[in-house]
C-alpha cells in the first residue's frame, strides 16, 4: 500500500518561510531606497530641465523623465503591498506584488532605452530645429522666450552658433532701428538695455547649441543609467516573491 508524501512545512526544503521573509524585508528596504533614487532623478529632470522641453520638437525627453517619476512613485505603494502580503502570508497580495514589480521593471527599461536612443539623435535634431526656434519664436512665444533667456544665462552663451544669429531674428526685425543688438540675457551682467554693446567684455560670444546638446545628452545618460541600472533590482525581487509564493502554497503545518 502506497504511503502519502510527507506534508511540506514552513521549514522544509532548502529555504524556510522565515528565511525567505527575512530576505524579502531586506529586499524591500533596498527597493524603497532605489525607488526614491529613481523618483529623485525623474523629478530633477522634470523640474530643472522642464522649461527647455519647449525648445525640442519631440516629447521623448519629457517622456523619459515622466516615466521615471511614475515608476518611482509606484515603489512606495508596492513596498507597502509587499509587506502586507508577507505579514499576512497572503499569496494573492504576493502575486499582485510580483506583477507590479514587473510593471516597474518595464517602465524603467523603457525610460532607459528611450534615453539612450534619443541621446544619439538629439544633436541632429537641435542642429536642424534650434536655429529656427531661436530666430522665429523669441519674443513671439512666451514659453520659448523664457526658455531661451534661461539657457543663455545658465549656459553662458548667446544665439545658436554665435551672437551674430540675432541680427536675423524676427525679434530684431520687428524692433526696427532699436540700438539693442542682442537680448539682455546675452550680457555677462544682465541689465535693461545692456544688449546695445556687443563687445566681448559685455556679452557672450559663444553660441548655445553645443552647450545645450551636451547638457541634454548628459541628462539623458543619467536617466538611461538609472533606468537600466536600477531595473536589475526588480528581477531579484520577482524571483524572491515567486519563491515565497510557491513556498506558502505548499505549506500545511503553520507554527
Amino acid at each position: 500500500m502506497a504511503t502519502s508524501a510527507p506534508a511540506k512545512t514552513r521549514d522544509s526544503d532548502f529555504c524556510s518561510v522565515n528565511f525567505l521573509t527575512y530576505f524579502f524585508h531586506i529586499f524591500n528596504i533596498v527597493f524603497l531606497l532605489s525607488g526614491c533614487g529613481v523618483l529623485a532623478v525623474g523629478l530633477w529632470s522634470v523640474l530643472y530641465k522642464h522649461q527647455y522641453v519647449s525648445l525640442l520638437t519631440t516629447v521623448t525627453y519629457a517622456l523619459t523623465a515622466y516615466v521615471l517619476v511614475i515608476a518611482g512613485a509606484l515603489v512606495l505603494f508596492v513596498v507597502i503591498l509587499g509587506c502586507c502580503g508577507v505579514w499576512r502570508e497572503n499569496r494573492c497580495l504576493l502575486l499582485v506584488y510580483t506583477f507590479l514589480l514587473l510593471l516597474i521593471f518595464l517602465l524603467e527599461v523603457m525610460a532607459g532605452l528611450l534615453a539612450y536612443v534619443y541621446q544619439a539623435q538629439v544633436g541632429d535634431e537641435l542642429a536642424v530645429t534650434l536655429n529656427a526656434t531661436f530666430l522665429e519664436t523669441y519674443r513671439i512665444k512666451n514659453e520659448q522666450t523664457a526658455a531661451i533667456d534661461k539657457m543663455q544665462q545658465e549656459l553662458t552663451c548667446c544665439g545658436v552658433k554665435s551672437f551674430e544669429d540675432w541680427q536675423y531674428s524676427v525679434w530684431k526685425q520687428q524692433s526696427g532701428e532699436s540700438p539693442i543688438r542682442v537680448p539682455d540675457t546675452c550680457c555677462l551682467t544682465p541689465s535693461p538695455g545692456c544688449g546695445r554693446s556687443i563687445s566681448p567684455s559685455n556679452i557672450y560670444y559663444a553660441g548655445c547649441k553645443d552647450g545645450f546638446t551636451y547638457a541634454l545628452v548628459e541628462q539623458l545618460n543619467i536617466i538611461g543609467a538609472v533606468g537600466l541600472g536600477i531595473c536589475v533590482i526588480q528581477v531579484f525581487g520577482m524571483i524572491l516573491s515567486c519563491c515565497l509564493y510557491l513556498k506558502l502554497r505548499y505549506v500545511t503545518d503553520f507554527e
